[in-house]
C-alpha cells in the first residue's frame, strides 16, 4: 500500500496552534509510507484465526491465533483515548485536546527497539507495520471497525527472550498474577537484575508509561532449591520518543501539570519523572541492588549499544519517517547513552531513600544489624523451599548517605524482627519502622526512639503486598 498514513488529522492545524499546542511528530503522522497489506491466510504459515479484541484506555488490539506458536497481536498505530476520559468529561473539549496529544507519540517509534533490546538482554517484541484494507472480509464485524483503513502492528503477544528458553513454550503470567505469587512465598521471586536491565532501557529510549499493566512476567523453571524466578516482559512501547514540551501550553503540562509526561531529547529529565511510572515495580523490584549493581548495569548497556547498531535500529523507521526525525533520534541515543551511569546513579538514589523490604505470607525472620556506617538488612525464610535451600531470601546494606527511613512488613506468618546494635549507635542510622502484618509477630533486641513496631499492617493504599493496578 502506497501513501498510506498514520494520522494526517494531527498535521491539520494553524501555525499559532502549533507554536501554543507544539509540533510535537505531527510531520511523521502526516508522512505517507509505503506499507504490506495485511493478509490474515498468508501472514503466517497455515494462516491466523482471529480471537479476543481488547486493548488498553488508548490503543485498539486483537489477539489473533496462528496454527501453531504462541499467539500474536495486531495493534493499531493510531489511539483514541476516550476510554481513558470520566463520561461527564466526554463531548467536551478535553476529549479533542486528548486525541491531538496522541501527536506527541512517534506512531513508528516501536519498529526500533528490538534489535537495540536484543543487544542488552531484554525481552523484546518484534512488530512489523501493516495496512488493512477498508473491504477486508476479515474486519467486516462490527467490532473490529477500528481496523479498517488503519496502519497496524503485528506482533508477539508476549516479548520474546534471548537464549534457549525463548525456544520453547512458557508460563506467562500478568503483573497481578506475578506479585500475588511472589507475596505469598519465597519460591516465587522477582528477577531483580533483569527487572533494572528493563527499567534502564525505559528510561535510555525516554520510555515514561512504564505501569504494571504495561508487564508480563515469564515463569522460569524450578531451581535446585524450588525457586522460580519471574522475568519481566515488556509490552507497549507507544511512548519511546515521546515529545510534549514544543509549544507552550505542551511545556506547562510536561513541566507542571503531568512531570511523569516527560519528552524526549538528547538530555535527560529527572529521574522521578521519567521513571516514576514504574514506581510500584520498582519498590519492589529492585529493593535488593546495590549502587555498583546500577552503575555496571548502565556501563554494560553503554557497551552493547554501539554508534553502527544505534543507525540500524533507527533505520528500521519507514524512510519518510527517517527523513524527518532520524539523524535528530540517533544523535539524541547516542547522547544519552553517555550519560547512562549518572542516569542510574539518579534512579538508584531515588530508591534507597525510603527503602520497604517485605515479607511473604509464609513466616520469616528480620535481621537488622545497625553499624555506625551503614545498616544491614537480612530475610530468613522459616519454611525453605527445600530440605538443601538456603533459607536466605534477602539481604542488602544500606548507609545513612543514602537512606533515610528503611520499612519491613512481615505480611502473613509468624515473624521475628530481630535489631541488634553494633558498636556506638550515630545520629545518621537510618529509622527504622516495621509492620508485622497479620499473625503473632514479635520484636526483640535493641530498641531506640529511632525504632518503631506496628504489630499490625501498613496502611492498605500503600502496603507492600497492595496488588497492583493494572
Amino acid at each position: 500500500m502506497r501513501g498510506a498514513t498514520a494520522g494526517r488529522q494531527y498535521a491539520r492545524h494553524s501555525r499559532l496552534y502549533k507554536a501554543l499546542v507544539g509540533q510535537h511528530h505531527r510531520p511523521i503522522w502526516a508522512a505517507a509510507v509505503t506499507v504490506p497489506v495485511l493478509r490474515l491466510p498468508l501472514a503466517r504459515p497455515g494462516g491466523l484465526t482471529s480471537g479476543k479484541v481488547g486493548g488498553g484506555f488508548n490503543s485498539t488490539s486483537l489477539t489473533l491465533n496462528p496454527h501453531d506458536g504462541e499467539a500474536l497481536v495486531l495493534r493499531t498505530v493510531d489511539k483514541d483515548p476516550i476510554r481513558a476520559t470520566p463520561k461527564v468529561l466526554r463531548g467536551t473539549f478535553l476529549v479533542n485536546a486528548l486525541r491531538d496529544n496522541v501527536s506527541a507519540t512517534n506512531p513508528y517509534a516501536a519498529l526500533v527497539v528490538p534489535p537495540l533490546a536484543q543487544a542488552v538482554g531484554v525481552p523484546r517484541a518484534t512488530p512489523r507495520l501493516y495496512y488493512v484494507r477498508p473491504d477486508d472480509p476479515a474486519f467486516r464485524s462490527d467490532s473490529l471497525r477500528l481496523f479498517r483503513g488503519q496502519l497496524a502492528f503485528l506482533e508477539e503477544k508476549f516479548a520474546v527472550e534471548s537464549g534457549p528458553v525463548a525456544r520453547g513454550p512458557r508460563t506467562v503470567w500478568s503483573s497481578t498474577e506475578a506479585f500475588e505469587a511472589a507475596f505469598k512465598s519465597p519460591a516465587r521471586q522477582l528477577n531483580q537484575t533483569a527487572l533494572l536491565q528493563a527499567r534502564l532501557l525505559d528510561g535510555w529510549l525516554g520510555d515514561w508509561d512504564r505501569h504494571p499493566g504495561q508487564w508480563n512476567w515469564a515463569v522460569s523453571s524450578p531451581s535446585a532449591s524450588g525457586v522460580r524466578q519471574l522475568s519481566p516482559l515488556p509490552k507497549d512501547r507507544d511512548m519511546v520518543f515521546y515529545r510534549l514540551d514544543d509549544g507552550l501550553l505542551g511545556w506547562l503540562v510536561g513541566h507542571l501539570a503531568q512531570r511523569h509526561w516527560t519528552s524526549f531529547g538528547p538530555r535527560y529529565p529527572k529521574a522521578a519523572n521519567l521513571l516514576s511510572s514504574g514506581h510500584y515495580l520498582d519498590t519492589r523490584g529492585l529493593n535488593q541492588l546495590a549502587l555498583a549493581q546500577f552503575t555496571a548495569a548502565a556501563q554494560a548497556m553503554q557497551r552493547q549499544l554501539p554508534d553502527s547498531l544505534i543507525a540500524r535500529a533507527v533505520h528500521r523507521l519507514p524512510p519518510a519517517a527517517f527523513a524527518l526525525e532520524g539523524p535528530a533520534t540517533i544523535a539524541a541515543l547516542q547522547a544519552r547513552r553517555t550519560e547512562l551511569p549518572a542516569l542510574a546513579k539518579a534512579f538508584y538514589l531515588q530508591l534507597a531513600r525510603r527503602p520497604v523490604v517485605g515479607g511473604t505470607a509464609l513466616a520469616e525472620r528480620f535481621e537488622v544489624h545497625r553499624y555506625q556506617d551503614s545498616t544491614v538488612v537480612a530475610v530468613f525464610s522459616a519454611q525453605p523451599t527445600a530440605a538443601s535451600s538456603p533459607s536466605r531470601i534477602y539481604q542488602r546494606a544500606f548507609f545513612p548517605a543514602e537512606t533515610k527511613l528503611i520499612q519491613l512488613e512481615g505480611l502473613g506468618g509468624d515473624d521475628a524482627f530481630i535489631i541488634e546494635q553494633h558498636g556506638a549507635k550515630t545520629s545518621r542510622q537510618p529509622r527504622i519502622r516495621i509492620f508485622g502484618g497479620p499473625g503473632t509477630d514479635k520484636l526483640t533486641g535493641h530498641s531506640s526512639p529511632g525504632i518503631q513496631f506496628h504489630e499490625g499492617g501498613a496502611p492498605a493504599k500503600r502496603a507492600y503486598d497492595k496488588l497492583p493496578e493494572e
